[in-house]
């Protein structure tokens, strides 16, 4: 008896925007989809900026240079939203 083995890849295949989420197409064919409003940086950038992203951290990761904004793909797997803004100092 064979079986095929199904072989997890975690590495960025393509990015998606629709209006309030985030998509990442994986190499496995995963689907991660996840709202915008956990990344303010994403959600408050220009569709052209959010246009703007680099595949980084050997596949794993995502860069998008006109807003400093970085994501991983083990970060939305897990549902990681952005680390809050520490609160100014009076």
């Amino acid at each position: 008896m064979s079986s095929s083995a199904i072989t997890a890849d975690e590495r960025v295949l393509d990015v998606a925007f629709s209006d309030d989420a985030l998509s990442v197409s994986l190499r496995d064919g995963r689907v991660i989809s996840v709202p915008l409003v956990w990344y303010p940086r994403l959600l408050n950038a220009t569709p052209a900026q959010r246009k703007n992203w680099k595949i980084a951290g050997g596949g794993y990761g995502i860069h998008w240079p006109d807003i400093d904004e970085d994501l991983s793909t083990g970060g939305l797997l897990r549902g990681a939203p952005a680390p809050k803004a520490p609160a100014p100092s009076k």
